[in-house]
């Protein structure tokens, strides 16, 4: 079991930057795949990236590729999403999520068994 809690959320203009982090408990996080998910009020949770065991596979949402990063340390069990060029529909509450034993990056909700609590990230035009 991996317990997950996200940080770097806050408020920015567009055009800005932010570094989401996901610092996940337990010893065996390097088994573990990792994604982020959004979510915007009125609508459902949306696959944003993922990232598998070892950093070797990452895989974007269309509307976010070429603007976020999805990286790992694995030595700090942490799992980051560095968000570039924001736009004010990036605008949502951000989630990390966590699946065990996968070696690719997984897009889609159901497949993932751990989530955090969410990071608040708003973008103002």
């Amino acid at each position: 079991q991996v317990q997950l809690v996200e940080s770097g959320g806050g408020l920015v203009q567009a055009g800005g930057s932010l570094r989401l982090s996901c610092a996940a408990s337990g010893r065996t996080f390097s088994s573990y795949a990792m994604g982020w998910f959004r979510q915007a009020p009125g609508k459902e949770r949306e696959f944003v990236a993922a990232i598998n065991r070892n950093g070797g596979n990452t895989y974007y949402a269309d509307s976010v590729k070429g603007r976020f990063t999805i990286s790992r340390d694995n030595a700090k069990n942490t799992v980051y999403l560095q968000m570039n060029s924001l736009k004010p529909e990036d605008t949502a509450v951000y989630y990390c999520a966590a699946v065990y034993g996968s070696d690719y990056a997984r897009p889609h909700i159901y497949e993932y068994d751990y989530w955090g609590q969410g990071t608040q990230v708003t973008v103002s035009s």
